[in-house]
């Protein structure tokens, strides 16, 4: 009876998201207590909640405080100058341009939101890609690439979803998972340049039209290029670059060697941050209420969220439908539930929507997984690796932004993206078996 009840909560919170009936916010909270009360649980349901929200909490503060101080980053400028840097450098190379828009766009992606990088690096790229004349599926290609490969960082949606469903600390999650992706990020370079060595010799180096021994008129459009950095001139703080970049520099340090907990290192960097380069009180109140509404969007669904998993895992749904798929799955499978979860990460974040795949079905699997010995963080680890083909599903409202911003079909940079999608999320997927991440086969 609870398993038939759980997979039903399931069926029900992704139909009724896939179609937009309603919101991942009002699906994560109402749908579980419906169920809940359904299945006799009602008068347990406020501990189970409550027990939930105390684990996801950590998680919702880390994400809010993490939009916050890197949209203050880019509001200072510190990213001005490596973006200036790299413009210089291109002199109207294709390899170099379609290479640069790979770095820029993992650049801008550090801030988890894949809207804000498309409309920063497509803006920025899209004039000098016009004016070389390459290929307009190449920029959509190796921007969401790119970010795909950032998306995997602990404040943007797959990573805290999954540390928020699986109830496991970020870090397990996220600090094995950096070398891997390194690989895949090296991987989009490698992928960018070889696409531009195609433009390259198709095209040839630009020339200014009319005089092909003149060639001063790509620095012209080099200088058009850095308005978009400077239109926001009054926030920006050149004055206070080194402090921004050093404090930054502390930060991933403090991260990756874990010296306080992530929720606790992104609030103290953000308030430094904010008090050093904006002094008045009105001034500060105006960044923050800037990125309010980003940052409150995503932690109102990991709260929710919270809900979600404390019912599930109160009441012993989860445990019901682990057992359930314990028995349907064959005996010679459940040694390789980590590869083969990685595996239905590729059509499960494709065909459905991360809260659907992560909320829904991942923790399902982490159960049953528990049973062959394979931990929730290998499962976890494995869980996202289909993040570079999530991107390009139809499910994905920011996609249809950066195909508008870069003039193209969508059907048609899915396509042209697609086969290196795949290719990223394997290339992925083997670096983390070969560092151990998650067990190609478990033995117990």
């Amino acid at each position: 009876m609870l398993s038939v009840l759980g997979y039903g909560m399931i069926i029900t919170f992704m139909v009724l998201i896939m179609t937009k009936r309603l919101p991942p916010l009002v699906a994560l909270t109402l749908v579980p207590i419906i169920f809940a009360i359904i299945g006799g649980f009602a008068p347990d349901m406020g501990p189970m909640m409550v027990e939930g929200l105390k684990k996801v909490a950590p998680t919702a503060i880390m994400v809010m405080f993490a939009i916050l101080f890197f949209g203050l980053m880019f509001d200072t400028g510190l990213f001005d100058p490596i973006i200036r840097a790299f413009i210089k450098i291109i002199k109207g190379d294709p390899a170099k341009a379609v290479l640069f828009a790979a770095l820029l766009a993992g650049l801008v992606s550090l801030d988890g939101d894949g809207s804000t990088t498309y409309m920063i690096t497509v803006t920025a790229m899209l004039p000098l890609f016009r004016r070389l004349r390459l290929n307009p599926l190449i920029l959509p290609c190796v921007v969401i690439l790119a970010a795909s490969v950032t998306n995997l960082l602990p404040w943007s949606g797959p990573m805290a979803r999954v540390a928020a469903a699986l109830q496991v600390e970020t870090s397990e999650l996220f600090i094995p998972l950096i070398p891997s992706m390194i690989i895949g990020f090296l991987g989009v370079l490698l992928l960018a340049y070889l696409l531009g060595l195609k433009e390259r010799q198709r095209l040839g180096l630009l020339r200014a039209p009319g005089n092909p021994l003149r060639s001063t008129s790509m620095d012209e459009d080099m200088g058009d290029l850095l308005t978009l950095s400077d239109e926001n001139a009054e926030l920006r703080r050149p004055k206070l670059f080194w402090f921004n970049a050093l404090l930054t520099l502390a930060l991933m340090t403090c991260l990756v060697i874990e010296l306080l907990p992530l929720p606790v290192l992104f609030m103290v960097a953000f308030c430094i941050g904010l008090t050093i380069n904006y002094r008045q009180m009105d001034e500060q109140r105006r960044r923050i209420s800037a990125h309010a509404p980003a940052a409150l969007t995503q932690i109102s669904i990991f709260i929710a969220a919270g809900i979600f998993a404390g019912i599930l895992s109160g009441t012993g749904m989860v445990k019901a439908m682990s057992s359930s798929l314990l028995w349907a799955l064959p005996d010679t499978w459940g040694n390789y539930l980590a590869p083969i979860t990685a595996l239905l990460s590729i059509p499960g974040t494709f065909f459905m929507s991360n809260d659907a795949f992560y909320y829904g079905v991942l923790p399902v699997l982490a159960h049953a997984a528990e049973a062959y010995g394979i931990t929730a963080a290998e499962i976890g680890r494995a869980s996202l690796i289909g993040q570079p083909v999530h991107l390009l599903s139809p499910l994905v409202a920011s996609t249809y932004l950066l195909v508008g911003l870069a003039g193209v079909e969508f059907s048609d940079h899915q396509r042209y993206t697609m086969k290196w999608a795949f290719a990223l999320s394997f290339l992925i997927m083997a670096a983390a078996m070969l560092m151990g991440l998650f067990p190609l086969y478990s033995s117990l």
